[in-house]
């Protein structure tokens, strides 16, 4: 066996973590040692009994199989001492020894920029990721998330939709997708060239534990993190703590001071976060140059005169049709069809309740 499939078996089992690993390696010269090891190395070493147990059962595993799973389920896997291992991520104190992947690892070219927030997100978060998210990946930025339900889910869909690059970082193994209802969004990322990673393999379940270690590699992979909303108590804000802690750059949305979910944003920021109103803000960090349209919506025009009308009278700010037909002077049944033709073309949105916003 190569030294990379003995770090896919021990990688099976959940008491063997980056510490672990860590750990094998100070003592070990090589991992295919740890299969010579007699239980009182270890023992001497001060390994527990459970993890001396789990490295037991490692050793009794069978690698065809375990190669056959992963087959199986169309994944793959990249090691720590492999020279595909992201390198960014291999720089953090704790990376993982074993990446499972569907689709196309980051290249080492690549410029990542992750983007967290809140579960239960509101308008102005959905409103801010749009726009941030669309305008960065329109530059190539890829954009890195957990694939979470609120403003990770968002993250992935906007990058897409602005035709760029996107990766989801999973708390389970990658035979399955948590959350399950994003399952075609999944495969939407892998079919236009990013990918879902994970350090779990086949068959784990998404466990709460591994939630926070899942957030590392989130902050670990990226050059900088954004956080977009995060309650004072959130897995935003453990992401927020893994990027400082990895010495990476962390911008924070400002947010409203009555707004629970702005709580963990506004404290980021009062610790010396950068503030973020726009994609500038982490172009200016990192000195990348603006790219053509990267300033969004201000130069959009439409196909007639009623389209240009009624894209003067819209901003990001929510309008209702009746303030539209009054400003515009035009019909109500004009301004419903011109509307109609602006959401199709994707130039503005309809919020509901009768209201719509610029794109």
């Amino acid at each position: 066996m190569e030294e990379r499939d003995y770090l896919l078996l021990l990688n099976t089992q959940r008491e063997i973590g980056p510490r672990t690993f860590l750990k094998l390696r100070d003592y070990f010269k090589k991992f295919s040692q740890v299969w010579q090891a007699k239980k009182t190395d270890f023992k001497q070493r001060g390994f527990t009994d459970l993890q001396i147990a789990a490295i037991e059962k490692a050793r009794q595993m069978d690698l065809e199989k375990e190669i056959e799973t992963l087959k199986k389920h169309q994944i793959e896997f990249v090691t720590v001492l492999d020279k595909n291992y992201p390198a960014l991520l291999k720089e953090i104190p704790d990376p993982p020894f074993v990446l499972y992947y569907k689709g196309q690892l980051p290249k080492e070219k690549d410029f990542l920029i992750a983007v967290v927030g809140s579960r239960a997100c509101t308008y102005y978060g959905r409103q801010a990721t749009e726009k941030i998210v669309y305008d960065l990946a329109g530059l190539g930025i890829t954009i890195v998330s957990g694939l979470a339900f609120g403003i990770d889910s968002l993250s992935h869909q906007v990058a897409l939709k602005a035709k760029g690059k996107t990766i989801a970082i999973l708390a389970c193994g990658l035979d399955s997708v948590y959350p399950p209802s994003h399952r075609q969004l999944a495969n939407k990322i892998i079919e236009t060239g990013g990918a879902l990673i994970s350090e779990q393999h086949p068959r784990t379940l998404p466990l709460k534990a591994f939630f926070p270690l899942r957030n590392r590699i989130i902050s670990g992979l990226s050059r900088a993190t954004i956080i977009v909303e995060a309650a004072i108590k959130s897995g935003a804000l453990i992401t927020a703590r893994c990027a400082l802690e990895q010495n990476r750059e962390v911008f924070a949305l400002p947010g409203s001071i009555f707004n629970p979910t702005s709580e963990g944003t506004n404290n980021l920021l009062k610790m010396g976060a950068h503030p973020l109103t726009c994609a500038d803000d982490v172009l200016t960090e990192f000195n990348i140059k603006m790219g053509r349209g990267i300033k969004g919506s201000k130069g959009i025009r439409g196909d007639n005169k009623e389209e240009d009308l009624i894209l003067s009278l819209l901003s990001a700010e929510p309008t209702e049709i009746n303030e539209l037909v009054k400003e515009s002077k035009i019909s109500v049944s004009l301004v419903n069809s011109t509307l109609i033709m602006l959401e199709i073309k994707g130039m503005v949105k309809n919020i509901g309740g009768g209201s719509y916003i610029k794109i």
